[in-house]
C-alpha cells in the first residue's frame, strides 16, 4: 500500500511549524493566515463547480441509504463520543484534547475520497456523490449545534449564530455561486479537476501550518506527550471501526444489497478535514487552540484513507471473482 503524499505533506508541515512558528504565527492583511482564509471560500467555490447535478439527482430516491449514512454522521459518531469528552472536559474544564475528538465526531463526511473509494470497490457512486455532498453542507449547521455543548460555555467561544453566519459566509455562499455558474465554467472545472484539487489540498496545509504554528508559538502541545498521541491514534481507529459494524449491522438489518452496503460503510464512517481546519477557524477566535482542536481530525483523516483504501481493494476483488 502506497501512502497518500497529501498525508506525509500534511505532518510534514507540522513539523515545519514546530521548527520555526514566527513564519506562519503572523496576522495582518498579508499574513500566511489572512491567505488561508480567503483560499478556504475559493476552495468551497470550485467545489460548487464541480457538483454534478445529474449524478446526485440520480441517488435521490434511495432514502434509506441516505437515512443511514447521516444518522451515522451526525448522530452515532457524536452519541458515542460525547458521555466521553463530558466525563473528561466537564463544562468550566476545557480539556482541549477531548472536545477536539468530540470535534471530530460531528464533522460531515468526506466528499472526495469517499467517492473514490465507493467507487474503487464498486457501491452505489450516484448515491455517494449525492450523501457526500448534503453531507458537506449539513454540517455547516449540524457542527455548531453539536459543538454548543462546549465551545458555549467557554470564554474562547462564539455565540451559536455568528458561527454559523460566518460558516455561510465562507462556504455556503461560495458553493451557491459554484453552482450557479456550473453551465459557464464546469467543463473548465472538469478539465483542471486535479489542478483544482492540488489548490484545495494546498489551502488544508496552509490552514493547518497556520494553526500549529499559533499553537506551538504559545506552547499549547507542552503537556500532550508520545503516549497520549499513540493512545489518541489507537482511540481513532478504534472509533472507526465500532462505527463501522454499526453501520454493517444496519445495513444487513435493512437488507441492503452490496452496493448500498458500500455506500453506507464508506460515507457513513469517513470525516472531513476540510470541514474540521475551515470549522476550527470559525468556531475558536482564538487561533492557539485550532490546532489542538483539529489534531485528533487529522490522525482520524491520515488513517481512515489507509483503512478505507485497504477495505475497498479487498471489495473490488471480491467484486471481479
Amino acid at each position: 500500500m502506497k501512502i497518500d503524499p497529501f498525508v506525509i505533506l500534511l505532518f510534514l508541515s507540522i513539523f515545519v511549524a514546530y521548527i520555526y512558528p514566527p513564519l506562519g504565527s503572523g496576522t495582518g492583511t498579508f499574513s500566511l493566515s489572512t491567505a488561508a482564509h480567503y483560499g478556504v471560500s475559493l476552495i468551497f467555490f470550485f467545489y460548487g463547480l464541480r457538483l454534478n447535478w445529474e449524478k446526485i439527482a440520480q441517488g435521490l430516491s434511495n432514502y434509506r441509504l441516505h437515512v443511514v449514512v447521516h444518522l451515522s454522521t451526525f448522530v452515532l459518531f457524536p452519541l458515542l463520543v460525547l458521555p466521553l469528552a463530558l466525563h473528561f472536559s466537564p463544562p468550566g474544564e476545557p480539556d482541549w484534547l477531548w472536545i477536539g475528538i468530540f470535534f471530530l465526531a460531528t464533522l460531515p463526511s468526506t466528499v472526495s475520497s469517499s467517492v473514490v473509494m465507493v467507487n474503487m470497490a464498486r457501491g452505489n457512486v450516484p448515491a455517494a456523490i449525492f450523501d457526500a455532498s448534503i453531507s458537506s453542507l449539513l454540517g455547516v449547521f449540524i457542527t455548531p449545534l453539536w459543538m454548543q455543548f462546549f465551545i458555549s460555555s467557554q470564554t474562547s467561544g462564539k455565540d451559536l449564530s455568528s458561527v454559523v453566519f460566518s460558516l455561510i459566509v465562507q462556504v455556503i455562499l461560495p458553493v451557491l455561486l459554484g453552482i450557479a455558474l456550473h453551465r459557464q465554467m464546469g467543463a473548465f472545472s472538469q478539465r483542471h479537476d486535479k489542478t483544482l484539487r492540488k489548490f484545495d489540498q494546498s489551502v488544508i496545509l496552509l490552514i493547518v501550518y497556520t494553526s500549529f504554528c499559533h499553537s506551538f508559538q504559545d506552547k499549547m502541545f507542552s503537556a500532550i506527550s508520545l503516549q497520549t498521541l499513540a493512545l489518541l491514534s489507537a482511540g481513532m481507529v478504534g472509533l472507526f471501526f465500532v462505527v463501522y459494524f454499526i453501520v454493517a449491522l444496519w445495513c444487513r438489518i435493512l437488507r441492503f444489497n452490496r452496493e448500498d452496503t458500500i455506500t453506507a460503510l464508506f460515507c457513513g464512517s469517513k470525516k472531513s478535514l476540510v470541514h474540521g481546519v475551515v470549522m476550527s477557524q470559525v468556531l475558536l477566535p482564538n487561533a492557539k487552540l485550532a490546532g489542538i482542536l483539529i489534531l485528533p481530525t487529522m490522525i482520524y483523516h491520515a488513517l481512515q484513507l489507509i483503512i478505507v483504501s485497504v477495505i475497498a481493494s479487498r471489495f473490488a476483488k471480491d467484486g471481479t471473482e
